[in-house]
């Protein structure tokens, strides 16, 4: 309406009237109009024209930048191969090796077959269903038939098969029996590093391929980066040495069955790195045919329980060093300090003692050597529960480790309720705090490395930076030698390794038991051992489940006798494959020894 309104007449009668009267032309009138009426129309066009001119140009800047965008992200991405998928297949099957620190296979990927069932092109279900049962004894021939004359359309009888099974179904003879392709996830060292690295099931399944992921250990921890398949030809490098984890489980086993123990755990690992060489638990698992979950009982009694990482105990006296290190730290002893030894301490009902009389008193460096609970007390009133808290939290004790395991979190350590007096007196000989064996081996490496606090590791390639200063040079160096003392004078005598120079600390604790208290007959056996003491560069924790030598009248089920043979036997095979050579020269421990403090 209004676009009507303000349009010129073309013969406005208001003008034809007058030029009429005037004898003028009125068509020159209406020329007139209608020419200011297409010159309008033009300039409306024009503008239209500009604006879709401008769109086009706005349109055509935004795709330039999208472009340019595009290529400058590929630019500076790092190129890599692409990884064929099939062409009927949603299912990605690529998955990344896993390689120990010299490039070994440890976990890789194998083609194989899955047998399934399409039950309409079934010739002889019955005949079908006993064949599968004679072929594989975990199934059942009634079960089969069963499963085979129902409703069902499909069925998955066996995720692998071996070329042998594959052929031996083949002759079978029946069109319903079907194979599917995939691959499956290979641990060609059996047992071997089980607890590290987990295993691996199948999640999305087709009968074209499945999805491999893992389950638990290392396959968890880094399910996504192995399942990517950018990654796909690039293995996840683990520390591990396969040879020294074959050594050691080798040793550990044996031990275990010789001192007729119900679980072990060993933990090998650098002290300046916080890089885990091996680590071992036992009972162990093939984790090519990983055992399901126990359905009663206790968890700690599966072989699919990480003694390692997940096994919460009390560690004994191979806390006592913690506890003079810290006060050497505090300036409050010397190593040469007169500790009264006198017993028993009777405190809040609670009775201390030592397990043998050792006189009214003993310098500090002895408190260490004969593995004094009542000198270790005493020094520890002197630190106070506070101070006690703090020191043990700086190396760790008081939350799970780092390492990258799933199973890591489990380890959580267990503290006291109430952290007084009492408490702070047992817990500087191992009673009262319990965490687990790699929580020992880091504050054994913080000693070794010069008072440095290091993150464990089973990452190679990554950056080693050592940790935060907790302890002093000075106070690490004397831990050392007194470490050295137990060796050479005191209750781990056997673990004197000739040419290599052990340093360690025994730790016997007796187990809780189910009815409260603890059971005297039950105990958890530990030695946390540093080795070549004159340049420190190994920690080995060793830790036995109910261990006891039998070999005797009496059985003796102290770390002495327990966990001590059995961590000189590793370091004795270890050591040459560590690349160490033998010293036996006396003057390679100067600086690590007790004589400046005997009298």
């Amino acid at each position: 309406m209004t676009e009507t309104m303000n349009r010129i007449a073309i013969r406005p009668l208001s003008r034809i009237l007058p030029a009429r009267l005037r004898g003028e032309d009125p068509g020159k009138i209406e020329r007139e109009n209608l020419k200011i009426r297409h010159e309008k129309m033009r300039d409306v066009e024009r503008v239209r024209s500009n604006i879709r001119l401008l769109l086009i140009i706005v349109m055509f800047a935004c795709i330039y930048t999208a472009i340019g965008a595009r290529l400058a992200m590929l630019a500076s991405s790092q190129p890599a191969e692409p990884v064929a998928q099939p062409n009927n297949s949603l299912i990605s099957t690529a998955r990344a090796d896993i390689v120990d620190r010299k490039d070994r296979i440890l976990a890789t990927n194998l083609e194989t077959y899955a047998l399934y069932v399409e039950t309409r092109h079934l010739v002889d279900p019955l005949n079908t269903a006993h064949k599968l049962a004679d072929l594989f004894d975990d199934l059942n021939a009634d079960d089969l038939y069963s499963q085979f004359t129902s409703k069902r359309k499909f069925l998955w009888i066996k995720k692998k098969l071996s070329p042998e099974q594959m052929q031996a179904v083949h002759d079978i003879g029946e069109p319903g029996l079907r194979f599917g392709p995939r691959e499956t996830r290979l641990y060609p060292n059996g047992a071997l590093a089980s607890h590290i690295l987990g295993g691996a099931s199948f999640g999305k399944e087709g009968v074209k391929s499945a999805e491999i992921i893992g389950v638990a250990g290392i396959e968890k921890t880094f399910d996504n980066q192995l399942r990517d398949p950018t990654y796909a030809k690039k293995p996840l490098k683990l520390t591990i040495d396969l040879s020294i984890q074959a050594a050691v489980e080798h040793v550990l086993e044996g031990g275990m069955r010789l001192l007729n123990a119900k679980g072990a755990a060993a933990i090998l690992m650098e002290v300046d790195t916080g890089r885990v060489i091996s680590l071992a638990s036992l009972p162990d698992f093939d984790p090519n045919h990983r055992p399901s979950l126990p359905a009663r009982g206790s968890a700690e009694e599966s072989p699919l329980f990480n003694k390692a990482i997940q096994g919460v105990y009390e560690l004994g006296s191979t806390f006592k060093i913690f506890t003079v290190a810290q006060a050497l730290e505090l300036d409050l002893i010397d190593p040469k300090t007169k500790i009264n030894t006198k017993g028993p301490i009777r405190i809040g009902g609670y009775k201390i003692n030592d397990y043998r009389n050792n006189g009214p008193e003993l310098p500090v460096w002895q408190v260490i050597t004969e593995s004094s609970n009542l000198g270790t007390a005493r020094i520890a009133k002197l630190i106070g529960p506070k101070k006690q808290r703090e020191f043990l939290s700086s190396l760790g004790f008081t939350k799970p480790t780092s390492i990258e395991m799933i199973e890591a979190s489990g380890g959580k350590p267990l503290l006291p309720k109430r952290w007084n007096e009492l408490e702070t007196m047992t817990i500087s000989y191992g009673h009262g705090l319990s965490a687990t064996p790699l929580h020992l081996a880091t504050g054994y490496a913080a000693l070794a490395n010069g008072g440095r606090l290091v993150k464990p590791t089973l990452l190679e390639g990554e950056k080693f930076d050592l940790g935060p200063q907790v302890i002093s040079k000075e106070v690490a160096e004397n831990s050392l030698a007194m470490l050295r003392g137990v060796v050479t004078e005191g209750t781990a005598s056997l673990a004197d390794v000739s040419g290599y120079f052990v340093a360690g600390k025994t730790g016997t604790a007796d187990k809780p038991s189910a009815q409260g208290g603890y059971d005297k007959e039950k105990n958890i056996t530990n030695f946390a051992s540093i080795f070549p003491i004159h340049e420190p560069k190994y920690v080995l924790v060793v830790t036995l489940d109910e261990a006891q030598d039998t070999s005797g009248p009496e059985p003796k089920r102290t770390a002495g006798w327990t966990a001590v043979p059995v961590s000189a036997e590793i370091i004795a095979r270890v050591a040459p494959l560590l690349g160490l050579r033998p010293k036996f020269d006396n003057q390679s421990t100067v600086g690590v020894t007790l004589s400046n403090w005997q009298e």
